[in-house]
């Protein structure tokens, strides 16, 4: 500190303990160690005095604080502790807690403490029972001691814990634990069984629960939402049913066992609810969230079938669950107070003509509504009546306890009849109720479709008949049911088509065979069709039944010759050369014949570039002209095929496909004029991009042009480089420029094989630049009048003008001279 003149000495006051001095110089000092645990904060002033005692500065507070190490160890609050807990009980919920001080400040590493378990005696099957909260102490089951803690195998547990501080080099202590297992008492009961309907007075009691302590407030919690919940419990864990209970109400199965013993960290995780462990007052599931998770048909259990189940809860005072739910199963025992119960109002069989005696139509299935394989359900059949009773009575028979149908007597005609109407008798122990069955006929295929004649004789048609055409109607009869694949004709042609040329369709009422044409008859190649037809059923027939010449019919189709034009192969002819060939050469050949079998002569139509030429007998096509892929490529003509001695005649398309060859020198891709400038006066050096083109097909990695100077000397001034395979920049050399246009010649080459090139000349401006634009004076554009011109212009029309005004002002003149006249002199003259 500094003392202010006139001041000569310093006092140091407050919370010193002697422990601080403060020398002549205003320097201050602690001269004895300082505790933290005894005082933590000094808090001293200092002032100033003059020579005869009197106060000048001050006094000016200080505050020192002591900061803390560790040099306090941790010390339990007991030696030994002592607890007991339950087997079964939830895991994280503490049971028993340890504690421990330490002086040193709480506020750092040194005062806050750590508990650990770092023994377990005895270590029964290689299980670690029981865990301890870090920070609290609280010592509790861990969820496989939850599950695993037998009071029978072991009673009493000793734990040694450990506590230390959190410094980095921690002190250390520990304690015992002694701990006592007893047995839990909080278990499902066995299941219940109640008569259904009882007449007793309820509430009836029926089962019990309890938890470890008094105190515990019970509930009853439905696994499944119902109409109705007939239980209840009270606050002593007895539970009662309210009112009498009806099995067929409630005839469900529970698949869910009665008690969930896995891990329930990771039951709860497993139904993504809140998985952390039990701590005092805080479950590790919601109670709804509990009973939810239990409700899952998906989770492990046992499987037992049970009318009711659901759920008994024990809470504390404050409301929290104080254990798992344990489920309470209840099973309706069944009595006989149901009567059998048709299918449905008809129950409905099919059965095919001809069946064996002794086949199984069907079998029948009536239901009861009391307890499934029990002796209240066993039901037991038999036929009491038949409708109607043709071709006999007892033409069915049914088994009595399996309700199979069968055929008892004889095979059924459908002719005979198409329905049987039987009525059924099923009767438990106590009850008889009356079924209706209907047992349906169904026709099979033992009728072979018969045409109505075998011979359609003879039929004429010229071979240009159009594709489509009915040309006959032939008809076969099948005396099966109506309208069923026993019945259904279809008709095939299985001799003299077989080019597939006719097809047969069906009339789907009148079983009507149409016969058209599908494919274009020819004379040429068949003058005549000896058909055989044959009728079949798309239903197989019956074993012993066969087809036979009844379904078979013939028709001899006799087909005319009609004049056709010639024919091509093929609807385009093509053709392919270098463009570059000779004169003469062969490019093509079209061919095609006559179905009359007449010669054939060619020509050639709509040849603009008058490029080919065609042999008339032959059908050869040859060049008369140098080619030209640039100008047009394909070249399309076409080819006209004419009968020798007839007037019919057919075209055809010819395509020639004209091949590259390098025949086009490179060019600038645009003229370039005015575009390409530099500024002048010429400062910087710069440079200008320019493009090349080639008319020629090009290679798939594009053009490869390259480029150089034409002539030596324009490397003084000027500088060339290659930006790609169609691009180059040309940029300036230092030296003297003058403002106009350099005319630069460029030799672009295309690098083919062989080779083309050109020397183009490059038009570059030296102009003045505005806003980084060449500037250029207007001069004289085309279109423009020169002065001399419009000079001219304007004369001329000072010429006219004088001319027509000169010519008003006499005709003026000669009016007011007429005006002005003698009268006599104005007057009329008179006709004589």
């Amino acid at each position: 500190f500094e003392a202010s003149s006139p001041a000569v000495t310093f006092q140091l006051s407050g919370e010193t303990d002697n422990k601080f001095y403060i020398n002549p110089n205003g320097l201050l000092f602690y001269i004895l160690p300082l505790d933290r645990e005894k005082r933590a904060i000094h808090h001293l002033q200092v002032s100033t005095q003059d020579a005869q005692g009197n106060k000048v500065d001050g006094p000016v507070p200080i505050t020192i604080i002591v900061e803390d190490i560790n040099d306090n160890p941790p010390i339990f609050l007991l030696s030994n502790y002592e607890g007991s807990v339950r087997q079964n009980s939830r895991p994280g919920k503490p049971f028993i807690y340890v504690n421990a001080t330490d002086k040193d400040d709480p506020a750092t590493p040194n005062g806050q403490l750590n508990y650990e378990i770092i023994a377990q005696l005895p270590m029964v099957d290689n299980v670690n029972y029981f865990q301890i909260d870090k920070i609290t102490g609280g010592i509790s089951l861990t969820p496989e001691g939850s599950q695993k803690l037998d009071v029978s195998k072991k009673v009493n547990y000793d734990l040694v814990v450990l506590v230390k501080d959190m410094a980095s080099q921690p002190f250390r202590q520990t304690t015992q634990v002694h701990i006592t297992v007893l047995e839990n008492i909080w278990k499902a009961p066995d299941p219940v069984e109640i008569v259904e309907n009882s007449t007793d007075p309820h509430p009836i009691k029926i089962t019990q629960v309890q938890w470890n302590e008094p105190g515990a407030h019970y509930s009853l919690v439905e696994k499944e939402k119902l109409p109705r919940f007939p239980f209840s419990i009270d606050q002593e864990g007895a539970i009662y049913v309210t009112q009498p209970l009806d099995r067929e109400e409630k005839d469900s199965v529970s698949k869910t066992g009665r008690n969930f013993t896995g891990d329930m960290t990771k039951f709860c995780a497993h139904r993504q609810l809140k998985a952390e462990l039990i701590l005092l007052n805080k479950p590790l599931c919601s109670e709804t969230q509990y009973i939810i998770a239990l409700r899952h048909d998906n989770f492990p259990t046992n499987s037992t079938h049970f009318n009711y189940s659901f759920y008994a809860v024990a809470k504390s005072a404050s409301g929290d669950l104080l254990a798992r739910p344990l489920q309470i199963d209840v099973k309706v025992k069944d009595i006989n107070d149901n009567p059998p119960t048709c299918p449905s109002a008809v129950t409905v069989f099919e059965v095919q003509e001809n069946e064996y005696v002794g086949s199984n139509i069907g079998t029948f299935t009536a239901h009861d509504m009391d307890e499934e394989n029990s002796v209240n359900s066993i039901l037991k059949y038999r036929l009491v009546d038949q409708t109607p009773r043709v071709p006999s009575n007892n033409l069915f028979l049914i088994d009595t306890y399996l309700g199979t149908l069968q055929l008892a007597k004889q095979s059924l005609k459908k002719k005979n009849s198409p329905q049987y109407n039987l009525t059924v008798a099923v009767s438990d122990n106590d009850f008889e109720t009356h079924c209706l069955l209907q047992i349906k006929v169904i026709d099979v295929n033992d009728q072979i479709p018969i045409f109505e004649k075998s011979d359609y004789e003879t039929l004429t048609l010229s071979e240009d008949t159009a594709i489509g055409s009915t040309i006959l109607t032939i008809q076969a009869t099948d005396d099966d049911e109506q309208f069923t694949g026993s019945s259904k004709i279809l008709y095939h042609i299985i001799e003299g088509d077989s080019e597939g040329q006719l097809e047969v369709q069906t009339d789907p009422q009148t079983n009507a065979g149409y016969v058209t044409i599908k494919k274009r008859l020819d004379f040429e190649t068949t003058p005549v069709h000896n058909i055989v037809f044959r009728a079949e059923n798309p239903e197989p027939l019956i074993p012993g039944v066969n087809y036979n010449d009844s379904s078979i019919a013939r028709l001899k189709l006799i087909v005319t010759d009609v004049d056709e034009p010639p024919q091509f192969p093929l609807y385009l002819f093509q053709g392919s050369v270098f463009e570059n060939v000779t004169v003469g050469t062969k490019v093509g050949n079209v061919t095609a014949w006559d179905p009359e079998h007449r010669n054939i002569r060619y020509s050639l139509k709509g040849d603009r570039r008058t490029w080919l030429r065609i042999d008339s007998n032959t059908g050869e096509i040859f060049s008369v002209a140098p080619l030209d892929r640039e100008t047009e490529t394909p070249y399309r003509v076409q080819v006209v095929a004419s009968e020798v001695g007839g007037s019919l005649s057919s075209e055809v398309e010819f395509q020639l496909i004209l091949l590259d060859v390098n025949d086009n020198a490179p060019r600038l891709m645009e003229k370039y004029i005015g575009s390409l400038f530099f500024c002048y006066p010429h400062q910087a050096p710069g440079n200008v991009t320019f493009g090349a083109t080639d008319d020629d097909v090009q290679s798939f990695r594009g053009p490869q042009f390259t480029f150089s100077f034409a002539r030596e000397n324009l490397n003084e001034k000027w500088e060339l480089s290659r930006i790609n395979g169609t691009h180059a920049s040309l940029s300036t050399k230092p030296g003297d420029f003058e403002e106009k246009v350099y005319n630069v010649d460029i030799r672009i080459s295309d690098g083919a094989r062989p080779p083309l090139d050109r020397v183009v000349s490059l038009p570059v401006t030296f102009c003045k630049c505005e806003f980084e634009s060449c500037y250029r004076p207007a001069g004289r554009q085309p279109g423009i009048p020169t002065v001399g011109m419009v000079v001219g212009v304007l004369l001329t029309t000072f010429l006219v003008i004088g001319i027509i005004l000169a010519v008003v002002f006499m005709r003026i003149k000669k009016k007011g001279d007429a005006e002005n006249a003698h009268p006599a002199e104005t007057k009329p003259l008179k006709r004589i």
